[in-house]
């Protein structure tokens, strides 16, 4: 098996020297400085400057791209998306500084049914495809309530159409509003669509190839189906729920008159019976396999059979197998070969036709009047006609059982034989190969981030039962571009499959005409008729690659970002979208889609911790917070979580990520400007007192241990070193240094202020590009007070020079002189003095350690603390401690 070389993402790229030598003007400050506003004049500059184009020029290996997520613009972006989108966007603004090409590009998932019920609420319509198309149609509504769908407007195919593709087209515009506002680094040039001319044409080729290379197939066989909307149901789209039912004790009767007795939760598939099944192993049946009973009701005969599934411990230990009742049913019809004899219909309605294996004339009468129902009043005249008998051994007994659901259904599915598509997926072996094990091998090859996401694609590939059923009884979609001929005697052969040329692509079977037919053929014998299905939406979402990179199309693009960098997706579409796009890769290309598969994890309830959800009634609306906190403060909250972390909803969170941002703005205006109009002076050279070499030393260990987590996709852990150190710089450093950098009175050697102006103004260059992947607005706006051109292209910061300036200072230096000020600055909080106030002595015991350090500081803690007088420092234990102290007159309160 072979892979296409990947691109290292975490390897370094060539970037410049992190700081000038050369000194910049002085800064432009504004006088006040805000979050307010920030949002629409970045945002607009960034388009207007290309700040996220893409480089079509770089290579493959200069380029990181990115399979970005399309929403399903059918419905409504919450917090959930705002979480993970901002944590993906995060890794591509490091990327970018690290002087990578990102290809960002943008999606909309806008087919398929969550499309089809928004427009029909939207319209007021429903789709009828035997009507005939109407240019002139005008929709009964555009907007307002919902309308039942007995009252609304029945529309051919084509019309029904072209109202989706109308409001996915307006949703989608709302859609992009809120990335932006956001901050989405995405490349708008880039757009796609999973319902577009050019989705079709990479659904329908990737299709047809997949036919070709024998890897598609269509059978007739038993599948999930969902009475609601009609459509079959992949294994992928389950959901197992909870079910009332009632537990029915059953009698079949032996040839000797015996009672063979069931239980059974469904006795309106009786008359679908076509064994009783028990274990090999269970001696109270042992006696009866092999030989047949008699059906209570409709009087058919059927084996008694073993099986290892049957479970000797549940019920009576041995059960009926009807066709079909569960997918146990499934598997006892197929690997013991036995009749189908089908009883309930697509509609969710027992077969209105008696069937022909029930030949007594009182079992036909029983089945007739059952006839049309429901499968709730089947199950009803089920059990009157048991009771009646006699064969119902006892009350039915309440009960919860599990059953399969359709993901986006309310009612149980049923399992009817229907002729469906399906793509090979490892489930069920053929011809020799193992493609489950080549599907697995995959998984390996791929980085999930984190790394234990990866047992639930095992589980997931390892689980498999069949293989991926990916057509669909609905009407939005992309078509399969199939064609059926019509035999002389005007019946369907579904084996003479027609395909068109991949140049002709796309087509749509149901409007247009196959090669050497014409349109009067249709239906007609010795004509043709077209494929009526459309694939299931994953079939084109796990296509994604391809569509964003331009296969087919635009082939340079897409050997520059094929196969891709990234895949940011939630854990719980790991077994669709993500090995879906893994399968499709795989088939097509012999390769990964992507290298690295960062999960992120839900949002929860901040009262339940349950993942929100529209149906809980639980979800925030982005645009709110966005509009009231800044868009700033929502990323920092959504960036403080770990990729495959579930996390909490908390406004505290956002209110924290609001305060960085200022606090960055406010420090950084502070930090630059106690130059006055002096030149910015960004060179490390320039550093030379203890107190700010020990702090570019601790910057140094946080850009090497932030860029280290960055690489690893450990955005969180970055963010919490960078705003640690970050904090410590504004309570601490800030206030240490700043009478040195002001040298109001001039008493100082230049070279003294200088230092602390020069490794403040490094500070806050270094600082504002940490942080710049989490706080785009704010790093831009204090970027563009002393810098030109945009933080996010500037290159991500290297320790060397910091490490260089440093020297042999310990970085604990700066810790060790903050304690100290901490301990000074409380003692004059305790006596309720203001900061100002001078201290005429102070007896100080620090840690022997820190005591030691705080010597090489001790003058710039005098000016911080405003110490006069003597400051005596004892080397002791624990902590710091002000063993004695006097203060000078405090200073007037203004």
């Amino acid at each position: 098996m072979s892979q296409q070389n990947l691109p290292d993402p975490a390897a370094p790229a060539s970037a410049a020297p992190a700081t000038p030598a050369e000194p910049l003007p002085a800064p432009q400050v504004p006088q006040q400085v805000g979050l307010e506003g920030l949002e629409a004049k970045w945002a607009a500059a960034w388009q207007t400057e290309g700040t996220y184009d893409f480089d079509r020029s770089a290579t493959r290996e200069q380029v990181f791209s990115i399979d970005t997520p399309p929403p399903t613009v059918s419905g409504s972006l919450h917090m959930g998306h705002v979480f993970s989108y901002t944590q993906s966007d995060v890794v591509a603004r490091f990327q970018r500084m690290r002087g990578k090409s990102v290809f960002y590009p943008v999606g909309w998932d806008d087919n398929g049914l969550p499309t089809e019920r928004r427009v029909q609420n939207y319209f007021g319509v429903r789709c009828e495809p035997a009507l005939p198309y109407d240019e002139s149609f005008t929709p009964p509504q555009r907007g307002g309530k919902v309308v039942k769908p007995g009252d609304q407007v029945p529309v051919s195919r084509r019309n029904f159409i072209e109202l989706c593709e109308e409001l996915t087209v307006e949703d989608e515009k709302s859609f992009e509003e809120l990335w932006r506002h956001l901050g989405l680094s995405v490349d708008w040039a880039y757009q796609y669509q999973t319902i577009g001319s050019r989705a079709r044409k990479v659904a329908q080729v990737a299709f047809l190839r997949n036919l070709a290379r024998g890897e598609a197939y269509q059978a007739a066989a038993p599948g999930l189906w969902d009475v609601t909307f009609q459509t079959a149901v992949a294994q992928a789209e389950l959901e197992a729920r909870d079910y009332p039912g009632h537990f029915h004790e059953v009698a079949f009767h032996a040839p000797d008159g015996a009672n063979v007795v069931i239980e059974t939760t469904r006795p309106e598939l009786l008359a679908a019976c076509v064994a009783l099944i028990a274990h090999p192993d269970d001696e109270r049946y042992q006696p009866l396999f092999g030989t047949t009973v008699t059906s209570p009701v409709y009087g058919v005969e059927v084996p008694v059979l073993s099986h290892p599934a049957a479970e000797m411990d549940k019920g009576a230990g041995i059960a009926m197998c009807c066709t079909f009742g569960d997918l146990t049913d499934v598997q006892w019809w197929r690997e013991l070969d036995l009749p189908t004899r089908p009883v309930i219909g697509r509609n969710g309605r027992v077969l209105a036709e008696v069937p022909e294996w029930i030949t007594s004339e009182k079992g036909r009468a029983a089945y007739a009047e059952m006839a049309g129902q429901t499968t709730f009043s089947a199950r009803k005249t089920v059990v009157e006609k048991l009771q009646d008998s006699g064969d119902l051994l006892a009350e039915p007994k309440a009960t919860q059982r599990k059953a399969n659901f359709y993901e986006k259904g309310d009612k149980p599915l049923e399992i009817v034989t229907s002729r469906q598509w399906y793509i090979r997926n490892g489930g069920r072996s053929v011809d020799g190969r193992d493609l489950r094990a080549e599907l697995l091998a995959r998984g390996q090859e791929l980085d999930f981030h984190p790394s234990f996401m990866r047992v639930r694609y095992d589980n997931w590939v390892g689980g498999l039962n069949g293989d991926w059923l990916i057509s669909r009884q609905r009407f939005f979609g992309v078509p399969f571009p199939l064609w059926y001929r019509v035999d002389a005697d005007g019946e369907v052969d579904y084996n003479a499959v027609i395909t068109p040329d991949e140049a002709s692509l796309p087509v749509d079977p149901s409007s247009e005409v196959p090669a050497g037919f014409t349109e009067d053929q249709r239906g007609k014998p010795g004509g043709f008729v077209g494929e009526p299905d459309i694939m299931d939406t994953w079939a084109t979402s796990s296509l994604t690659p391809q569509l964003a990179g331009g296969w087919l199309e635009d082939e340079d693009l897409f050997s520059r970002v094929f196969p891709m960098d990234m895949r940011p997706q939630a854990h719980e579409i790991i077994r669709t979208w993500l090995f879906s796009t893994v399968l499709r890769s795989h088939l097509e290309f012999d390769s990964l889609p992507w290298r690295h598969a960062p999960i992120s994890g839900w949002v929860l309830d901040p009262e339940d911790k349950k993942k929100m959800s529209k149906s809980k009634g639980n979800v925030v609306t982005p645009l709110d917070l966005l509009e009231q906190h800044g868009s700033d403060a929502v990323r920092y909250w959504a960036a403080s979580a770990r990729f495959g972390t579930d996390t909490a909803f908390e406004v505290s969170q956002i209110k924290i990520g609001r305060r960085l941002a200022i606090k960055l703005l406010n420090a950084s205006k502070f930090a630059l400007t106690m130059g006055g109009d002096a030149e910015l002076v960004l060179d490390p050279g320039a550093v030379s007192e203890p107190l700010d070499r020990a702090m570019l030393a601790a910057l140094a260990e946080v850009v090497d241990s932030a860029t280290t987590a960055l690489a690893s996709f450990d955005h969180a852990r970055a963010l919490n070193l960078t705003e640690s150190l970050f904090w410590t710089f504004c309570d601490d450093y800030l206030e240490l240094v700043k009478e040195r950098a002001y040298n109001r009175d001039g008493a100082l050697a230049p070279a003294e202020a200088l230092s602390a102006r020069a490794a403040l103004a490094i500070a806050v260059d270094t600082f504002v590009r940490l942080l710049a992947p989490v706080l785009p607005y704010a790093t831009e706006e204090v970027w563009s007070w002393y810098r030109t051109g945009s933080v996010h292209r500037a290159p991500w910061p290297e320790s060397a020079s910091l490490t260089a300036a440093a020297g042999t200072v310990d970085p604990a230096l700066l810790g060790a002189v903050g304690q100290a000020l901490a301990a000074l600055r409380k003692l004059k909080s305790e006596a309720k003095v203001k900061q100002a106030t001078p201290i005429l002595s102070a007896h100080l015991q620090l840690p022997a350690a820190a005591a030691a350090l705080v010597q090489d500081g001790l003058a710039d803690l005098r000016a911080a603390a405003k110490v006069t007088g003597t400051l005596t420092l004892d080397a002791g234990e624990d902590g710091v401690t002000v063993l004695a102290h006097e203060l000078g007159e405090p200073v007037a309160r203004s």
